[in-house]
Formats: C-alpha cells, structure tokens, sequence
C-alpha cells in the first residue's frame, strides 16, 4: 500500500515527463521505474515482472530454462547442471527485443541466477540493438546501493531529482521510524533462510533489515552474498526466530518446502525457535529478493515477526505467516 501511495505521489506532479521506451530485465527494476513514475514507458518486461498491477500485456521478453514448479532441491540441482557448462538460466526472445528497440534496459550484474546474466545482455545489445540502447545495471549489496540505485536509474530517465528525492525521503522516513522504536528493546537472535535445500544464510541486505528491525542475525553478514550453511551451524547458534524466505517461491510454496524440510529431519524440533514457535514463513519472490522501493515493506514484514507488540502494519497473512498456524 506505502509503494503505491509513493507512486502515486510522484504521478499527481506536474512535471513534463519524458516520453521514452524501458525494458527491464528483473522484477526489482520494474518496480523501481514504475516508483519513479514511469511505468508508462516499459515495453517488454522479464517473465518474473508482476508488480506493480497491470503488467500482463507487457511483452515478456525471457523464459526460465528450468523447471520452476520443481521443490527447492530439484530447482538447485537443474541450476547447478546450467552453471556448470556456463550457460544463462534463462532464456531472453531477442527478435521481441529487437523489434521494441527500446532506448533503456534496465537489468542486474548482482547474480547470474536471479535473472538473465549482465554479460548476454551486453552482448545481444551490441549485436542487435546499437549505440542508442542504452544498459543500466542494478548492483546493490546493501541497502544504501539500492536507495543509490534508484537514484542512478532516476538519473538516467532524466527524472525529476527534486521529486526523486521526495520519494527516498518518505522511504527513509518510515525506515527512521522503524530504528527509533527497536532501538531500545531487546535484540533477538535471527536466522534468515534464503534458500532450503540446501540451505542458505540470507546476505547482502538482509542482515542490515534484521537489525533496522529489531534483531540480530546470526549467520548473515552485511554486504556479503549469501552462502551455504549446515544444520549443524544452526544448532551451534540456536537461534530465537528462523525465518525462510527463499528466492522465488511464495508463501504457499515455502510452507510446503518448509514441511518437507522439518520431516527430514527430527532435530528441527530440538532447536528454540521451534519449541517456542518462532518459524515463520514468508513471501520471499514479492519482497526480501527484490531490491527495490519494497525492501521497506520486508523490513516492516520482520519487524511484525520479532516484535508483534509493538508494530502491526498489516503484512501479517499476505507477506508472512507463523508456519505453525498452517501446519
């Protein structure tokens, strides 16, 4: 609800708005033009594009070359075989491509498996499209580079900087209000899963939301990518809260991904997080995984979990839920 009041914000301006044609490549990139006011302008889109609303008639330009609908162990092992022979995860339509002949694609250079690489895209500009086409690359770590990333991509579209600054602002405004309140309660001790099998610590940003929100993540460091953990590094640290919010899946599928994982092994049930009931399940492919104007609301999303006393936003049942009220 924030992202659209902001959006809508910036489109109540009057201001001359630069007419020109985007393609973006991620969902976070999607969501960043369309915060800046320009969704108007996007003509092609990646097949993972689905927010802001009303994208469905937007040309999709890419297509996974691996089964999605697979569980997560099934999704890794076909990624690992890709990688392996160094090729892209996904497939991108360059005749669609060429035919929109757009003047910006807004892509990534942060993970050869969240979206199509940097690299194809450089090379399909420079063999298909020419000197006019111009490639912005998001390639934030922590959460000031995606702030520093809206303002490099607002830049580049020739948007109003008074105005873009305006947007910014109202984010850090709710994130200050955020730090103001969590600075003086206990800190509990934090696992954030990105992925399940096998599992993996959540990095970059995320250690950096955990904090803003009132914890202190375990396994995660700050700028740092994610990375493979064991069980066992779980049980060393015992965490207060584990919260799963794997890349891709939504909150039914991490629920089920969740179920299968606790059944394979008994041990879940030894750890602290689970006897109290501190499993929570969210909507990892919508908010952690996209740096975007929404990493806000994810952080407003752990907020919810670690301190439900304190802070209610409304996240509760669309981007988290306790697994074990759906157990």
């Amino acid at each position: 609800m924030a992202f659209r009041q902001e959006c809508s914000l910036y489109e109540r301006t009057r201001f001359k708005v630069i007419t020109m044609k985007i393609v973006t490549l991620i969902p976070s990139a999607t969501e960043i033009v369309a915060f800046l006011g320009q969704k108007k302008s996007i003509i092609g889109r990646s097949h993972e594009c689905d927010f802001p609303e009303d994208l469905s008639k937007i040309i999709k330009l890419t297509e996974p070359k691996i089964n999605v609908e697979g569980t997560s162990g099934e999704i890794h092992k076909q990624i690992e075989v890709i990688l392996e022979k160094s090729l892209s995860v996904y497939k991108v339509h360059v005749d669609e491509l060429k035919k929109l002949n757009p003047d910006f694609i807004v892509t990534q250079s942060h993970c050869e498996v969240c979206a199509v690489s940097f690299s194809e895209v450089e090379n399909i500009t420079k063999e298909h499209l020419g000197k006019n086409t111009k490639i912005i690359s998001l390639q934030p770590n922590k959460l000031q580079e995606v702030f520093d990333d809206i303002r490099r991509v607002a830049k580049s579209l020739k948007v109003d900087n008074d105005h873009n600054n305006k947007l910014i602002n109202n984010l850090k405004v709710r994130l200050d209000d955020i730090k103001k309140k969590t600075k003086k309660l206990k800190k509990p001790k934090i696992l954030c899963v990105e992925w399940i099998d096998p599992l993996m610590a959540a990095g970059n940003w995320i250690p950096e939301m955990t904090n803003i929100a009132g914890g202190e993540d375990i396994l995660g460091k700050i700028g740092v990518d994610s990375h493979w953990i064991k069980f066992e590094d779980i049980q060393n640290q015992d965490p207060d809260f584990i919260v799963f919010i794997p890349c891709g899946f939504n909150l039914n599928k991490t629920n089920d991904e969740v179920k299968k994982l606790l059944n394979k092994n008994n041990a879940w049930g030894k750890l602290k997080a689970f006897k109290n009931k501190n499993l929570y399940v969210t909507d990892g492919n919508q908010y952690f995984n996209r740096p975007g104007p929404r990493l806000v609301d994810s952080i407003e999303i752990l907020a919810e979990i670690f301190h439900s006393n304190t802070f209610n936003f409304g996240h509760k049942n669309k981007g988290w839920i306790n697994f074990f009220d759906k157990r």
